[in-house]
């Protein structure tokens, strides 16, 4: 009996030990939210909307004959996008922050230059504060370091003001899911600042695939390639080279991803389901930060890799490369049932229709399988006319009479899409529309950063994607584009 005993207790110590070891194992997959595993799947636990707060699905704010905005972050990005907002009618620039107060005092030469008064400027390190309490500011525009972006955000929407932040808009699921709750809870407005979504050929193409050109898309690729080697001393504080040295994953998901979600109705009919993802080892990025660092370990490999399929059966194929002399890409690329487009390394449409030339064929009419014409994008007078009759309505939206379009390459920002982007932002908050990046996609597209992370430290497992919209991903039927009447 005594020996049943031993035995009976040696079984549950070793049953606690395995248990144990489950759980200490558990503790391998890091992520800012808890989290369970089913059915080998990382699932990370997704909050409850608490009473006081509503979904933003389409939402609208009250018209604004004025938008008067604040902008905090005026180092790289953000003196770009004060002088873009000295061209668009409807705004006053009431407000100038930055840690160091001499590069908000620069911004005040755009405002000299369009005949505007001079701004107020706050500075330091929480300069932010007091432009966001500031009654003369509607919306605050955040070009700020990443690792601010949810601090100044928030911040900013619980004294009321809508937010538009600068990519990635946070850095971590909880971040996703604090924006999510500030909106929701004092409902405003926070938008992703993904200026991609409007390069002019991405706006043909979503409209092409709306109107129904490539048939059902089944798949799209996009990718954040660029050599940063000429760049990196110039974040200051060196704030960048810091994050892609304490971060693996893919941490500029955004450019890549946010057109393809726009082309497949993500949170609009669709939404992404799971991801996995994997990296290459650090070479580059080590070498460059044991120079420029003095760290010995560089945790961005130099290349990403990530796959995502779609609650209806779609994929993504993401990659993110900044360490390496690869030619600049953004991969943008959607398949469909009936056509197909690409804009790096080459643009181009190609259609299941007459546009291809013929095949020839042999005396038995087989194809001639070496002749690769009918493989290749559609001629370039067919894809010219077509880029003119499929051009996007915004691209057609007149600004002093003049297509859009046309008027942004006028005003520069990549292209003219920076300053689209901002004159839709203005232009809907000016007419009470809803805008056309929500706070669901701020945090859905900004969310791959930790969950392509999780994926890679977890021996590229894969990991559910959260559902910030609570379920309301299949209340609107496709992306709008809205405009007043």
């Amino acid at each position: 009996m005594k020996r049943g005993k031993i035995i009976i207790g040696l079984f549950v110590v070793l049953l606690m030990t395995i248990l144990g070891g489950c759980t200490e194992n558990s503790q391998l997959y890091k992520a800012s939210v808890d989290y369970s595993i089913a059915d080998g799947i990382i699932i990370l636990d997704e909050p409850a909307r608490s009473p006081e707060q509503q979904s933003m699905i389409e939402f609208r704010c009250a018209p604004m004959e004025r938008v008067r905005v604040g902008f905090v972050g005026l180092g790289m990005r953000g003196p770009g996008a004060v002088e873009r907002f000295t061209y668009i009618d409807g705004v006053e620039i009431n407000g100038l922050c930055d840690k160091y107060e001499e590069r908000a005092e620069r911004c005040q030469v755009y405002l000299e230059r369009a005949g505007m008064p001079k701004a107020k400027v706050y500075s330091g390190d929480e300069g932010y504060k007091a432009l966001c309490e500031s009654e003369d500011i509607d919306l605050v525009y955040i070009a700020t370091p990443w690792q601010l972006h949810v601090e100044v955000a928030v911040y900013a929407m619980n004294h009321g003001k809508h937010v538009a932040i600068e990519v990635p808009s946070a850095n971590t699921v909880e971040e996703c899911w604090q924006l999510v709750d500030a909106a929701e809870r004092n409902k405003v407005h926070c938008t992703i600042l993904e200026n991609c979504c409007y390069d002019h050929f991405e706006l043909t193409t979503l409209n092409m695939a709306q109107q129904g050109l490539f048939g059902e898309i089944i798949h799209a690729e996009g990718a954040y390639i660029h050599n940063l080697e000429p760049y990196w001393q110039h974040y200051a504080d060196n704030w960048r080279l810091e994050y892609n040295q304490a971060h693996n994953g893919d941490i500029y998901a955004t450019h890549g991803i946010g057109p393809n979600c726009q082309a497949l109705n993500i949170h609009r009919g669709d939404k992404l389901d799971y991801l996995v993802a994997m990296s290459t080892k650090s070479i580059n990025g080590a070498k460059l930060t044991k120079e420029l660092m003095g760290m010995d370990e560089c945790k961005q490999g130099d290349q990403i890799n990530t796959l995502i399929r779609t609650h209806n059966g779609c994929t993504i194929d993401m990659q993110h490369n900044v360490m390496t002399p690869r030619p600049y890409s953004r991969m943008y690329q959607l398949v469909g049932t009936e056509g197909f487009a690409n804009k790096y390394p080459v643009s181009g449409y190609t259609f299941k229709f007459d546009q291809i030339k013929s095949v020839a064929s042999d005396e038995n009419g087989m194809p001639d399988i070496e002749a690769l014409d009918h493989h290749t994008f559609a001629p370039v007078e067919v894809v010219k006319q077509m880029t003119e009759l499929y051009k996007h309505p915004v691209q057609l939206q007149l600004v002093d009479g003049v297509p859009l379009q046309e008027y942004s390459l006028s005003i520069g920002g990549h292209g003219g899409m920076d300053y689209i982007m901002d004159y839709r932002l203005v232009y809907c908050l000016r007419n009470g529309l809803p805008l056309d990046m929500d706070v669901y996609d701020a945090a859905e597209w900004s969310s791959m950063g930790e969950l392509t992370r999780i994926s890679i430290e977890n021996g590229s497992k894969p990991v559910k994607v959260p559902d910030f919209t609570r379920g309301d991903w299949d209340k609107v039927d496709g992306l709008t584009f809205y405009f007043a009447e």
